[in-house]
């Protein structure tokens, strides 16, 4: 798994969210707050739980990231809902969805370091 690559896709929702409220896009919701559907969440669920589960720092990726999703889907709902004024600030700085955007961010560093130890 390309770690850096799984940061880089996390931050990347952020720009999802503006092109689909931009567009005028429906996204899906219940998928997107699931934390096993994106690459990294099927290989923290699976190989890496085999491989790193007894590690803290896994269990810490890992609810992280779940938090990231849950918020993550709550502002693909407000799009859905044609609230574009919610969904900018549930992304605003200081918000649910960026400190778990950030919390994700520094797990999977963590992860990645407690790997290469």
């Amino acid at each position: 798994m390309d770690l850096d690559n799984a940061i880089q896709k996390h931050a990347e929702w952020k720009f999802k969210f503006r092109n689909a409220l931009h567009n005028d896009e429906l996204m899906d919701a219940a998928a997107i707050s699931k934390d096993n559907n994106c690459e990294f969440g099927k290989w923290l669920h699976g190989d890496a739980k085999m491989q790193y589960g007894k590690d803290g720092c896994h269990a810490k990726c890992v609810a992280d990231h779940a938090a990231f999703h849950l918020q993550a889907g709550k502002i693909a709902t407000a799009i859905n809902a044609k609230t574009p004024q919610e969904a900018e600030r549930m992304m605003a700085a200081g918000s649910a969805y960026d400190m778990a955007s950030k919390r994700v961010g520094v797990s999977i560093i963590e992860l990645k370091n407690a790997i290469r130890r």
